[in-house]
């Protein structure tokens, strides 16, 4: 008897069709079962986890030959999620589901991974395979009730969770009748969201907060130079709650990537606010980038519509610092291996934050020049250009420190930034249309929509000759330009616009 149930397989963040082909000849003298199509061992192990589930639940193993091939044969298959595939077929072998008036199988789309005892375990993915089962008009889907709120995320497809194997067979058969998984409510989780960190609880940095602001209205990457404990990392991680926020497309991009990087929260159906990653400056390149023999989405994917934030950014490896170049440039990245290409989304501000010294002090001196410029020369020159804002974040007086909240001014906090920068952004939106942000203009582009008067182009055409600047840094300029003049809702970019630009290229004033 030949069963064939639909399932997937994950190629990065996408699901492709996978069909697993259970064929059974119950006269034949038992064999050892055979797994074939490019199973990894994950996959060929499973034999015995469904066996065990199989008769733990009640159910018989069939004798005589078995043989599982997971189609197409020519792509690599690998870990637990063919489980569930794999014992509904072997179900169809035995006969459990001859008669079934459940929902059928051979018209659903299944993924998971059993416990010997026959409870269903979570997988990556969820939200893939749901999208590609809509996508080829499946009847429904089949997942781990642990996977069902996520793959309830995409609307119009039924799904329905499962917590053990007797559990599916009643929904086959229909002995046990069951609601799909409603839908979320996508909009109303979004708008519950909340930054962890409030910029109300940063003492003082006034100017850092200006540069944060500039720097989420326009989109742009920012790199925070200053002594150990002046708030740096404070303000990185409060960042999130002065962007706009996620849009339904967005939070589900997010999702997919977590979802199949196998990083969902527990309990999760949807992330709802954007991401921070912040990797320990030990990390490997393919662990940043991504990588793989499998290509798996690295740190700079699953900073995707958010923060990737590089403490002690000199301390990172060099050719860890230069594979973000490209990156930076395209939002994405493409792994090339042998059987595949694998492109990954990795649209993200970078956000970085360096000691002055490897001491951490700020120098002091002919010596302490000579250590600083030492240290900032493990930043290579095309790093620094493609940092849009260079700023310095001074020890906070302990005047500052020592004052009470209820006394005194709190200083900027999230809600007003946020404020300011959701209304710079409307502005790029009227100007420039949905998600092109000032900080991916051209230089076509801006020769339109970022027109500087004549005391500004005076002005930055003497930057560019006393400072030496690249022409990269000179669109750099004028990018920031035109987000510092969408803040201050003037349509024209004058002097002071340009002024306060050129004032956050500080790297490229010491270097």
């Amino acid at each position: 008897m030949l069963a064939r149930i639909p399932s997937y397989l994950l190629q990065g963040i996408d699901a492709l069709p996978c069909e697993v082909e259970v064929d059974s000849d119950l006269s034949a003298i038992e064999t050892k079962p055979i797994v074939v199509g490019l199973p990894d061992a994950g996959v060929k192990e499973a034999i015995e986890r469904v066996k065990s589930a199989l008769m733990n639940s009640g159910y018989a193993w069939p004798q005589g030959r078995l043989v599982i091939n997971l189609a197409p044969a020519d792509v690599r298959k690998e870990g637990p999620v063919y489980d569930l595939p794999m014992a509904v077929g072997l179900l169809a072998a035995t006969g459990v589901l001859a008669n079934a008036i459940g929902l059928d199988y051979r018209s659903c789309v299944l993924g998971g991974e059993l416990a010997l005892d026959g409870r269903v375990r979570p997988i990556k993915g969820a939200i893939a395979l749901a999208a590609m089962a809509k996508q080829r008009g499946a009847k429904a889907v089949i997942v781990p009730a642990d996977n069902a709120a996520e793959a309830a995320v995409v609307h119009d497809m039924p799904v329905f969770g499962v917590r053990t194997l007797p559990e599916l067979v009643g929904l086959l058969t229909g002995a046990i009748e069951a609601e799909p998984t409603p839908p979320p409510d996508i909009a109303a989780l979004l708008g519950t969201a909340a930054a962890p960190v409030d910029f109300g609880d940063v003492r003082g940095q006034e100017g850092v907060k200006r540069a944060v602001v500039v720097a989420a209205a326009g989109g742009h990457n920012l790199l925070m130079l200053g002594p150990p404990g002046s708030g740096k990392t404070m303000m990185a991680k409060a960042l999130p709650g002065v962007l706009p926020p996620l849009s339904p497309q967005e939070a589900i991009d997010i999702t997919r990537i977590y979802s199949a990087a196998g990083q969902m929260p527990s309990g999760v159906g949807l992330i709802t606010l954007r991401p921070v990653r912040s990797p320990h400056h030990t990390a490997s390149t393919p662990s940043i980038v991504g990588g793989g023999m499998v290509p798996r989405p690295g740190e700079i994917s699953l900073a995707h519509h958010g923060v990737l934030f590089l403490d002690e950014l000199p301390e990172f490896p060099r050719d860890v610092l230069e594979a973000l170049r490209q990156p930076l440039e395209d939002h994405q990245v493409t792994i090339a291996r042998a059987h595949a290409a694998v492109r990954f989304p990795a649209s993200f501000m970078l956000i970085a934050a360096m000691n002055p010294t490897p001491k951490g002090d700020l120098p002091a001196g002919e010596i302490g020049r000579r250590a600083m410029e030492q240290y900032l020369a493990k930043l290579s020159g095309p790093l620094l250009d493609r940092i849009d804002i260079h700023v310095e974040a001074p020890a906070v007086p302990w005047k500052e420190l020592s004052r009470r909240d209820d006394t005194g001014p709190r200083g900027s906090d999230t809600a007003s930034m946020r404020g300011q920068v959701l209304r710079a952004r409307a502005a790029q939106l009227g100007r420039q249309g949905p998600g092109l942000v000032n900080a991916r203009l051209s230089g076509r582009q801006l020769d339109v929509w970022a027109k500087l008067d004549e005391a500004a182009t005076g002005l930055l055409g003497q930057a560019m000759t006393e400072l030496g600047l690249s022409a990269r840094a000179y669109d750099k300029i004028r990018r920031i330009s035109r987000t510092i003049a969408d803040l201050e809702e003037d349509e024209s970019i004058q002097a002071q616009h340009v002024s306060e630009a050129i004032a956050y290229r500080l790297l490229d004033r010491r270097v």
